[in-house]
């Protein structure tokens, strides 16, 4: 089988090719520049522009697209610039991909398109699902049309699966900005802590990635989140006993407005408590379903 990636050197992306590669997946990252895919991999992952006629032609009934690719939405803070760049950094890569299928003679087997639990906008005290309609704000703006890039596959025979990815625990990504603070003794929960936390372990990331491009009987939205979301202040506790430091210490939610301004209250302030419906359902067996097990397994 082929797997052809879009978003292949960022976070994600590179733990998605390692993880490819143990089960004997051949491997097109595309690239604005095939250097870096050289450079990030070294042999044995075939780097190809964006642009280069030719791998659509590497297209058929054995292959699969993997479309991550999209600026980081926490990079910094958001202007009116950088938001615009984020839309359509993801908006413009779907639509490029759709095109480059329409060149080729034959269809991909699927395409497992990019998303994010902020499909569903900020929710309180209530567990979600896949069957929860989106809602309101930025990302789930975003989101929506993220989906939406790659949708006219679908209608061309295409099987596409969508995954709402929550906050991925790996080596960098979001738990390398939490550590620091922790690890200097003044740890704790962002405002009052009471937004939801729907995480997923990297190695369940790519793992439930795989598992979506293999199973043929799926397709439509699934969350890739742990089946057990929490509270930011029982995330913060479960980091600190982990790291065996306080975290009590909260930032005020006046002080995250002022250092990220909208971001804070997309990103930080709010969540939602998203659960694996849809992929337990098809059959996917979590590694690490516990928080304390995840932070464990990479902190311990």
């Amino acid at each position: 089988m082929r797997a052809i990636i879009a978003g292949g050197t960022g976070f994600i992306g590179k733990a998605l090719v390692a993880e490819l590669k143990a089960n004997d997946w051949e491997i097109v990252v595309l690239s604005r520049s095939p250097g870096k895919v050289a450079e990030v991999f070294g042999s044995g992952v075939i780097g190809m522009r964006w642009d280069n006629g030719d791998w659509p032609d590497m297209l058929g009934a054995d292959s699969v697209i993997v479309n991550l690719a999209g600026e980081n939405i926490a990079a910094g803070r958001w202007t009116a610039t950088r938001k615009k760049r984020i839309l359509e950094s993801r908006v413009k890569a779907g639509e490029q991909l759709v095109k480059a299928v329409k060149l080729g003679d034959t269809l991909p087997a699927a395409i497992i398109q990019g998303s994010a639990v902020g499909y569903y906008g900020p929710h309180g005290n209530n567990p979600i699902d896949e069957d929860t309609p989106s809602g309101t704000g930025y990302l789930a703006e975003v989101a929506r049309q993220w989906e939406d890039s790659t949708k006219e596959l679908e209608a061309m025979g295409v099987r596409r699966a969508i995954i709402r990815t929550g906050m991925v625990l790996g080596n960098g990504g979001a738990l390398e900005r939490l550590l620091p603070p922790f690890r200097f003794f003044v740890g704790g929960p962002p405002g009052d802590g009471f937004q939801g936390v729907s995480w997923i372990h990297i190695d369940d990331e790519v793992g439930a990635i795989r598992f979506l491009m293999e199973n043929d009987s799926t397709s439509g939205a699934y969350n890739l989140t742990a089946p057990t979301p929490v509270r930011f202040r029982k995330f913060a506790h479960i980091l600190g006993d982990t790291l065996n430091r306080p975290y009590k210490l909260r930032v005020p939610a006046a002080i995250m407005r002022l250092l990220l301004g909208e971001m804070a209250d997309e990103v930080i302030l709010s969540g939602q408590l998203a659960l694996p419906k849809r992929l337990e359902e098809a059959g996917y067996q979590f590694k690490y379903p516990s928080l304390e097990g995840a932070l464990g397994n990479l902190l311990g």
